[in-house]
């Protein structure tokens, strides 16, 4: 169990975190999601020990993380932050980290380096931004760690190589389950490979459920629109959609046994749309507290 306990961060007067408790769990697939500047990379690297909490505590199994190194060896955050010398070739960054967290999956590795044609006999600092988060993503699943973090892991990638390497992280999933966080933008691409759907908006967690659990609560009611305003009234209507008469409300949440009219289209919406509406709506209520 990783456990985020009451952690904020601040620089100066600018809050970035503020209060976040989040339990992660083993062998889970979990989405991190958020706008640009939510905070998402600064909860990372709080996690992972590379930055301080301003309050709170990281713990895995109920010990600190900060400055254990047998903690931190069960964690690998794959970020845009590079750690290797420029100058290093990509083979002896394998060599080390191998050393560093005393094992490497090399049948798995020469796979994906096939797969992805990359040159291990290149300098670190001579790949594009594309094979630079090809190399970064084949560390990350190759390290015997419990806790793979990815931080906007197809950064630079194509629509085959992002399409191979999720493919390549379910299959090593289900050779070696363990628990991966990954932290993105892309949500129509992991929506299908996340188990979990964690929503940070403005340093707050504003969602934090299963992912099944969740699209069962989203709902598209479609039909005329005082008709559809009178079956949505006092439910969480978090977003529409107008056509002339017609009117597409969303609700999240239960419906309860209210009687659909026969002119009313009932169906559920993507996590994308409720992602969308759900940051639209926190931050419309912000600037009104503001």
């Amino acid at each position: 169990m990783l456990e985020v306990s009451h952690v904020s961060k601040s620089y100066g007067s600018k809050s970035v975190i503020a209060d976040v408790n989040l339990a992660f769990e083993e062998n889970k697939i979990y989405g991190l999601l958020g706008r640009n500047g939510a905070g998402k990379s600064t909860l990372l690297n709080i996690i992972t020990d590379r930055i301080f909490p301003s309050s709170g505590e990281v713990k895995i199994d109920s010990e600190n993380v900060a400055d254990n190194d047998s903690k931190l060896g069960l964690m690998y955050l794959m970020s845009e932050v590079d750690l290797y010398p420029n100058g290093a070739k990509l083979s002896q960054i394998v060599k080390d980290s191998e050393l560093i967290y005393g094992g490497f999956n090399h049948k798995l590795a020469d796979k994906m380096i096939a797969e992805f044609k990359i040159d291990m006999g290149q300098k670190f600092g001579k790949l594009s931004t594309g094979y630079n988060s090809i190399f970064k993503l084949i560390l990350a699943l190759c390290l015997p760690v419990k806790f793979v973090i990815l931080d906007e892991p197809v950064l630079g990638l194509d629509a085959n190589h992002r399409e191979l390497f999720y493919t390549e992280l379910l299959d090593s999933y289900a050779d070696n389950p363990r628990t991966f966080i990954l932290s993105t933008h892309l949500i129509e691409e992991v929506a299908n490979i996340i188990s979990d759907v964690i929503i940070l908006d403005q340093g707050r967690i504003i969602l934090n459920q299963p992912v099944e659990d969740v699209l069962a609560k989203t709902h598209s009611v479609v039909g005329q629109k005082n008709e559809v305003e009178e079956y949505t009234k006092g439910l969480n209507v978090v977003g529409h959609d107008d056509m002339g008469n017609i009117r597409a409300n969303y609700v999240y949440g239960d419906l309860d046994d209210r009687r659909l009219p026969d002119t009313v289209q009932l169906s559920n919406f993507d996590l994308q749309k409720l992602f969308v509406f759900l940051t639209n709506q926190y931050e419309g209520s912000k600037r009104h507290e503001n």
